[in-house]
């Protein structure tokens, strides 16, 4: 069904399933020094859940994993999430270049990644173009983490008092999302001039 309405955007990346990332939503800080070393984000600084949101090439959210501790790597949600058990052989998941998953991807389905410079200085001129093309189309899984954390639930340091139900409200909030506007539109959708 996905590549029958996939977006004109995405006519070089066809086989794109999925596009991927991880988002973190603050923590109040926990007084259990376990549970602070298992939700302490060194990227953010700050004590944090974590999320693994996948969305279609449409823009539309259809995958949100249950949260983690701000601590876990993004390679280990997205191997025990069971985003990978939805993948069928002749897939593409497109992500940043943080996403070092190629090794646990199962068998037929491939990752689109920026290049990386290879201890290089410079990146080739094709590689740049790609580069470009692949932030092109990843944002849209950006703007679908910008449409959750527009819940002010969300949007601020969430208290303790609601970490045992935390996970349902980031669940709530993705799914709300998808009464919005579409991102992108499939081409037997869009409105031409004329």
């Amino acid at each position: 069904m996905t590549r029958q309405n996939m977006p004109e955007e995405f006519k070089d990346y066809a086989t794109t399933r999925l596009i991927i990332d991880c988002t973190e939503i603050y923590v109040e800080v926990p007084s259990s020094m376990v549970v602070q070393s298992q939700t302490w984000s060194s990227y953010k600084h700050h004590n944090t859940f974590k999320i693994l949101i996948c969305v279609n090439p449409n823009g539309c959210g259809t995958f949100v994993s249950d949260l983690w501790g701000g601590r876990v790597s993004d390679k280990e949600i997205t191997k025990k999430s069971g985003v990978l058990d939805l993948l069928q052989p002749g897939d593409n998941l497109m992500a940043d270049r943080g996403f070092d998953i190629e090794t646990i991807l199962p068998a037929g389905v491939s990752l689109n990644i920026p290049p990386f410079p290879g201890g290089r200085s410079q990146f080739t001129a094709e590689e740049v173009d790609e580069t470009t093309k692949i932030a092109s189309l990843r944002i849209h899984v950006e703007r679908e983490i910008g449409r959750i954390k527009n819940y002010h639930l969300l949007d601020c340091v969430l208290p303790l008092s609601l970490a045992h139900v935390a996970g349902q409200i980031v669940k709530v909030c993705a799914y709300l999302t998808n009464f919005l506007p579409p991102l992108l539109l499939p081409p037997h959708m869009r409105v031409t001039k004329g």
